[in-house]
C-alpha cells in the first residue's frame, strides 16, 4: 500500500538523520547504554551489522549508530530499522532476536523504530509503557506476538504508533485509547487482533489515519468515530465487523479514504454519506448492504467507488452522473434495476462494470467519445470499450 510504502520512506529519512546526527555535550548515562547493551545482547543473528559500533567501551551517543542523545546525555532516539539507507544505497535487512524489556529504561526516548526488521519475535515488552516521552512508536513487519500491553496507556504523547504486519492478538486495550489524544497515525493492520473496536476511539481527537486492516475485529463500528473531525483515511477492511455503517460517519468532512470492504456490514448506505466532502476513495464490496444508492452520492468529489457483491437494489440514482471526477465504478453482482441514467454521459470513468444485475436498456456516450453500447436482458452491463469494463 502506498499508507505504509509513506512510513517506510520516512523512516529511511529519519534513520539517516538519527545515525549521523548527535546533539549531546556529556557522555552517555549509564541506565541507557546498560540498557542498549541488554537489548544487543538478546539478538541472536545481525546478518549486516546494525549494531556493530555498539561496544561497551565506546560512547553510545557519540560512537554507536542509529542512536541519538540530548544534550544530559540521555538517549532520545533509537533508529535500527531493517529498511535503511546510505549515501548511494537502500538496504533490506533482518535481525533475529527479542525485545529487551530493559529498554523500557530509556526513559527520555522520544523516536524508537525497530520496524521492517523481519524477525523479532516474543511478546513487546509491558515496561515499554514507561516511555513516557515517546512521540514516534515502530515496531511494524517484524514477528511478534502476544498482546498489545495495557501499559501503553502511560505513552500519552504519542502521535504515530505502527505495530503491523506482526503476529498480536486479543482486543485493542481500552484504557490505552484514553489516554491517547495527541495521536495522530495508527497502524495495526495485518495481525491477529480481535474483539470490538472501543468505543473509547472517540479520544483519540488528532487522529488523521487508522489502518486496522487484516485482523478479526467483530461487533459493529462504534458511532463515536464521528467525533474525530481530523480522520482523513480509515481502512477497516478485510475483518469481521458487522452491524450498520454509522450515520455519525457523514460528520467525517476531511475523509479522503474509507475502506471497509470484505466485512459483515448490513443495512443501507447512510444518506448522512453526502457529507463525506473530501471522500476519493470509497470500497464497500463483500458486505450484505442493502436498499438503494443515496441519491445524496452525487454530491460528493468520489474518484474511485467499489460496491461490488452486496445486497443493493432499486435504480441507480441520476445524481451519478455529478460525479465527474469518477475514474472507477464498479457494482457488479447486486440487485440493482431499471435503466441506466442518461445522466451517466457526464461520466468520464477507466473502468466500470455493472454485471450481474437486471439493468436493461442502452449506455449513453461517455465523454470519452466512445460510442454507446446496449445490453440484454438481466445479465449486467459494461459500457462502451472502455480501458477496463465487464460485463456478464
Amino acid at each position: 500500500m502506498a499508507f505504509k510504502s509513506s512510513i517506510q520512506i520516512s523512516s529511511i529519512l529519519l534513520f539517516i538523520c538519527f545515525a549521523t546526527f548527535t546533539l549531546t555535550t556529556e557522555a552517555c548515562h549509564p541506565t541507557d547504554k546498560a540498557a542498549l547493551l541488554d537489548f544487543k545482547s538478546l539478538i541472536n543473528q545481525d546478518p549486516t551489522k546494525l549494531l556493530k559500533t555498539w561496544n561497551a567501551s565506546t560512547d553510545c551517543c557519540i560512537q554507536w549508530e542509529g542512536v541519538a542523545c540530548g544534550s544530559d546525555g540521555r538517549v532520545v532516539n533509537l533508529t535500527r530499522p531493517g529498511l535503511f539507507s546510505t549515501d548511494d544505497s537502500i538496504f533490506d535487512t533482518f535481525m533475529n532476536g527479542t525485545i529487551s524489556p530493559s529498554l523500557g529504561n530509556l526513559e527520555f526516548l522520544r523516536f524508537l523504530d525497530l520496524s521492517n526488521l523481519k524477525q523479532l519475535v516474543g511478546t513487546i515488552p509491558p515496561t515499554l509503557g514507561k516511555l513516557s516521552h515517546l512521540t514516534d512508536f515502530f515496531l511494524d513487519t517484524n514477528q511478534l506476538e502476544g498482546p498489545i500491553p495495557a501499559s501503553f496507556q502511560r505513552l500519552t504523547k504519542l502521535r504515530r504508533m505502527y505495530l503491523s504486519d506482526n503476529l498480536l492478538s486479543g482486543p485493542i486495550p481500552t484504557s490505552m485509547l484514553l489516554q491517547m489524544s495527541s495521536l495522530s497515525e495508527l497502524g495495526l493492520f495485518n495481525n491477529r487482533l480481535s474483539g470490538g473496536i472501543p468505543s473509547s476511539i472517540q479520544n483519540l481527537v488528532s487522529l488523521t489515519k487508522i489502518d486496522i486492516h487484516g485482523n478479526q475485529f467483530s461487533r459493529s463500528i462504534p458511532s463515536t468515530i464521528g467525533s474525530l473531525k481530523q480522520l482523513n483515511y480509515v481502512d477497516l477492511s478485510a475483518n469481521k465487523i458487522s452491524g450498520i455503517i454509522p450515520q455519525s460517519i457523514g460528520e467525517l468532512s476531511r475523509l479522503n479514504l474509507l475502506y471497509l470492504f470484505q466485512n459483515k456490514l448490513t443495512g443501507n448506505i447512510p444518506s448522512s454519506f453526502s457529507g463525506l466532502s473530501s471522500l476519493k476513495f470509497c470500497r464497500l464490496e463483500d458486505n450484505k448492504l442493502m436498499g438503494g444508492l443515496p441519491s445524496s452520492i452525487g454530491k460528493m468529489t468520489l474518484q474511485r467507488l467499489v460496491l461490488d457483491n452486496n445486497m443493493l437494489s432499486g435504480e441507480l440514482p441520476t445524481s451519478i452522473g455529478n460525479l465527474t471526477n469518477l475514474d472507477t465504478l464498479s457494482l457488479k453482482n447486486n440487485g440493482f434495476t431499471g435503466k441506466i441514467p442518461s445522466s451517466f454521459s457526464n461520466l468520464n470513468v477507466l473502468t466500470l462494470d455493472l454485471s450481474d444485475n437486471k439493468l436493461t436498456g442502452k449506455i449513453p456516450p461517455f465523454k470519452n467519445a466512445f460510442p454507446a453500447s446496449s445490453f440484454e436482458g438481466n445479465s449486467g452491463l459494461c459500457g462502451s470499450p472502455l480501458p477496463s469494463c465487464k460485463t456478464a
